[in-house]
């Protein structure tokens, strides 16, 4: 382990003895241990996040909210996961798990290094970071899925079997998993094929607790509940509002100059005086009503000022005496007068 793996490792400690022992009454603190994650978490954590701080609280969250309990004395949330992942796959390979019950092999002989090191010290790297994406986002069911798949190829056939004639044959063969089975492109594929979902875990959590209980008694230790996944995590710790504000590096203040700015308080002001004082719009009748429209109001005209020119209906206005007079056109010299009463044939 580097020295930074170490300082997040031993800062770890600290911080989750300090933790533990303000649950504990005085009575207990001299019977107090620790139980730390692996160094090859770490590691991994580390590599992940290489700030020291960035991962220091990356490993509290895993440890805290996705895998609650696995470090705690006594490892019974591993022997009580170890439980769920031997139930689950009686559902998905069958064959694997009469074999492992017909030679009694309890799940925590094989499954305590893959949960407790989230399979960092047994998939190749690339393999880890597909399956440690997976793990931070979907929560835990990541785990038990990529359980499932290397035990489903390891023990789901006939032929392997047949090599398997006991306990220790079968450890040393779930030892040198084939690495056909934890190549990165196989492994995601199964993983998304595997049908179980955290609403399955929780289930079979449940049962198993119940069981727990019947048998063994109470937890000695009880963890708080598990987040599956990252959104979960999100809606129970909320981000702050200063943490989601953006802290510039480099800030650039304009300054205007006092005239500017009194410009453009008059400029403000006298738009909304303009916007408050605008009139109204008139409406204009239309000039080609239709028949089914209703007729407008008839304005009011001025008295006639001559009584002989109310008799005609047309009047002419007296074209003024200082104009020249035009040329005299076809229209002009025709009898017909475009304003008579008789019908237009004109048009």
């Amino acid at each position: 382990m580097t020295l930074e793996s170490l300082l997040v490792y031993f800062g770890y400690g600290i911080w989750h003895s300090k933790e533990g022992l303000r649950e504990l009454q005085p009575k207990d603190m001299a019977a107090r241990y620790v139980v730390l994650p692996s160094g090859s978490l770490v590691e991994t954590v580390q590599n992940v996040q290489p700030d020291d701080q960035d991962a220091f609280w990356g490993l509290v969250q895993i440890c805290e909210k996705y895998l609650p309990g696995y470090y705690s004395p006594g490892l019974e949330a591993i022997q009580l996961d170890g439980e769920i992942l031997f139930a689950l796959l009686r559902r998905v390979s069958p064959p694997a798990f009469r074999h492992l019950e017909k030679h009694k092999i309890d799940p925590i002989l094989y499954m305590t290094e893959w949960f407790m090191c989230a399979f960092s010290r047994t998939l190749p790297w690339a393999s880890v970071l597909r399956v440690w994406d997976m793990f931070l986002c979907d929560g835990v069911k990541i785990i038990f899925r990529v359980g499932l798949v290397l035990l489903r190829y390891t023990l789901g056939t006939r032929e392997k079997l047949k090599n398997c004639q006991g306990l220790y044959e079968t450890m040393e063969l779930l030892r040198a998993i084939d690495p056909r089975c934890m190549q990165e492109g196989f492994l995601v594929r199964e993983i998304l094929e595997i049908p179980v979902t955290a609403r399955d875990v929780e289930r079979e959590h449940h049962s198993q607790l119940k069981r727990w209980r019947k048998n063994r008694g109470e937890l000695n230790f009880r963890p708080p509940p598990r987040m599956h996944g990252a959104r979960l995590v999100m809606l129970a710790e909320p981000p702050r509002r200063q943490d989601l504000q953006q802290n510039p590096t480099i800030v650039i203040e304009e300054t205007q100059p006092p005239q500017q700015l009194k410009k453009n308080k008059e400029e403000r002001k006298s738009k909304k005086k303009s916007v408050r004082k605008s009139m109204p719009i008139k409406e204009i009748p239309n000039p080609y009503p239709l028949p089914t429209d209703p007729r407008p109001p008839p304005s009011p005209s001025p008295p006639p000022s001559n009584p002989a020119d109310t008799d005609s209906p047309h009047q002419q206005e007296v074209p003024p005496t200082d104009i020249p007079a035009a040329q005299i056109s076809g229209l002009q010299r025709s009898s017909q007068s475009l304003s008579s009463t008789d019908q237009d044939t004109y048009l």
